[in-house]
């Protein structure tokens, strides 16, 4: 097979069966890794990309921004690198050290926003990407959070792959972030095959189903700002997981299957396992693995940090309330 454009290279139909993984139901997972931006991002950065094209508002030259923790940054700065336009990614210190090497190597200019606040640090990042675009107004955001194209293609590729291949699905397990992935989803099996059980799976801490803003480490997954896209009605159900038992998933799928995955996968995995009481034998359950866990060799799958953030997640478990984080700085 040929390709014209490395964005091309998505493979968009393979899925991995999890033997064993639940004792009365089969589960299976969508990988989508297999690009060459190494996530389920590149769809999303892609689809982006095209429609600003499309409008006639990026132009040969032009200028990109983005609020991401890393892999929608990697898939923007790769794309931006591909079609010959400027990338700015502004993030937060959760991001993977070797994800921003990435971009730096695609040639994105990165900002590391330090401060903490009560909306997180997405409310921080935004808060750059407004003074960015105030003082160049011909820089474009992309702006992931209420973005349609962010959803729409998951539509028409992500849950259309999923029940093309599954399609006695009984049950979906969706993390979400930006949440176009979730509600691209969502909406595809709410018009397609609506007695799909949606499930989605937030991290403790963050506000996209919970109830409060709280000091989270891995990044990829939940939020301190709910984005305009998400519809949290569209979810029959949702779990919270802690990032304990996110990084415990991480590091027993690493040891017992051989399979190196990422705190968004992760936190699925454990939010499946979590909710197993719930799901009907002989049920076929799907989730997706955003990305691959090579990106966090540094974080994820170093003892000394999954032993901090670990500590830390146990520690929130038992306070009230959440401990306040000192004031930060911005890093250029």
């Amino acid at each position: 097979m040929i390709f014209d454009t490395l964005a091309e290279v998505n493979c968009d139909e393979i899925f991995l069966q999890l033997h064993d993984f639940l004792p009365r139901s089969q589960c299976y997972v969508k990988l989508e890794n297999l690009n060459l931006a190494g996530s389920v991002k590149l769809k999303a950065a892609v689809a982006m990309i095209d429609a600003l094209e499309a409008e006639g508002r990026l132009v040969p030259g032009g200028e990109i921004v983005e609020s991401s923790s890393g892999n929608l940054g990697v898939a923007l700065a790769m794309v931006c690198a591909e079609r010959g336009y400027k990338f700015t990614c502004v993030t937060d210190p959760n991001a993977s050290p070797k994800n921003i090497a990435h971009m730096r190597a695609y040639g994105a200019d990165i900002i590391v926003v330090e401060q903490f606040s009560n909306g997180g640090f997405v409310k921080e990042r935004l808060k750059i990407v407004s003074a960015l675009l105030a003082h160049n107004p011909a820089m474009i955001w992309t702006d992931q959070y209420s973005n349609k194209h962010n959803a729409q293609i998951h539509f028409q590729t992500t849950a259309r792959s999923i029940l093309k291949n599954i399609p006695d699905i009984d049950y979906l397990f969706l993390g979400l972030g930006s949440s176009g992935t979730f509600m691209g989803c969502a909406q595809y099996f709410a018009q397609h095959k609506p007695d799909v059980k949606i499930i989605a799976v937030d991290p403790d801490g963050s506000i996209l189903f919970g109830p409060q803003t709280k000091p989270r480490y891995v990044p990829g997954i939940g939020g301190s700002v709910r984005p305009a896209l998400l519809d949290p009605d569209m979810a029959f159900d949702s779990v919270t997981v802690t990032e304990a038992d996110t990084l415990a998933m991480c590091h027993q799928q690493a040891k017992q299957r051989g399979w190196l995955i990422g705190g968004s996968t992760g936190t699925v995995l454990a939010g499946i396992q979590q909710y197993q009481a719930k799901i009907a034998a002989g049920s076929k359950v799907v989730m997706l693995a955003a990305d691959y866990g090579g990106n966090y060799l540094e974080t994820i799958y170093n003892d000394d940090w999954a032993g901090m953030v670990t500590a830390k997640s146990r520690e929130s478990q038992q306070e009230k309330q959440p401990a306040q984080s000192p004031a930060g700085h911005i890093v250029v």
